[in-house]
């Protein structure tokens, strides 16, 4: 299973770093994960082939300072299954991105596509979040219901429409541990809550 993150100057660390913990510390067991059979399960890599995509920039400078070297951009990025857009302060500029907008876009048929925080402003001005049920920061509500007024914003932590949501930062967890859920079963996603020491929080 293959997950495409897209990053951009100004992207907020958690918002993919928490998805790229979760994913790749997947591990595919029936087993309940404890001490005794931790490295059994653990010697098997994740099902997940997790990959960054940057529009074009090979380091990206998040919300925060940190560097980041990007695998790929929009021009040699190998297709995926899963396409992550995380929040930060750099998407306010990215809403008016005719680029990387119709990029977005065009992967529409991406088998699941899933915002983090103020990710989801991106792709309601792509135009994928019409007449669908989403959420995003809260300080961003208002935002994304005027860029897209027939969006359904809910103020949840997490809502799983045709596209797959998550509300502020850390809530990204909760949602990437959900996918893992609904793609290989509760214990797996236990598990790999239980790996990270995570503490699973409801929508």
């Amino acid at each position: 299973m293959r997950v495409g993150i897209f990053i951009f100057k100004g992207v907020e660390i958690l918002d993919f770093t928490g998805p790229y913990e979760v994913f790749s510390s997947t591990r595919i067991s029936s087993k309940v994960l404890n001490k005794r059979n931790i490295n059994e399960i653990y010697k098997n890599p994740s099902p997940f082939k997790i990959f960054t995509i940057s529009c074009k920039e090979k380091k990206i400078i998040t919300t925060g300072g940190m560097k980041v070297v990007c695998d790929y951009n929009f021009l040699d990025a190998p297709n995926f299954d899963i396409l992550l857009i995380p929040g930060g302060k750099g998407t306010r500029k990215l809403i008016s991105n005719k680029s990387v907008l119709s990029w977005i876009y065009n992967r529409r048929n991406t088998k699941l596509i899933i915002s983090i925080c103020t990710g989801s402003l991106l792709l309601a001005a792509s135009g994928l979040l019409k007449n669908k049920k989403a959420t995003t920061h809260w300080s961003a509500f208002d935002l994304l219901k005027d860029i897209s007024p027939s969006t359904s914003v809910l103020r949840k932590r997490y809502v799983m429409d045709k596209i797959f949501s998550s509300s502020g930062v850390a809530s990204g967890i909760d949602l990437s541990l959900k996918v893992v859920e609904n793609f290989y079963g509760k214990t797996v996603a236990k598990n790999t809550a239980k790996y990270m020491e995570y503490r699973l929080i409801k929508k």
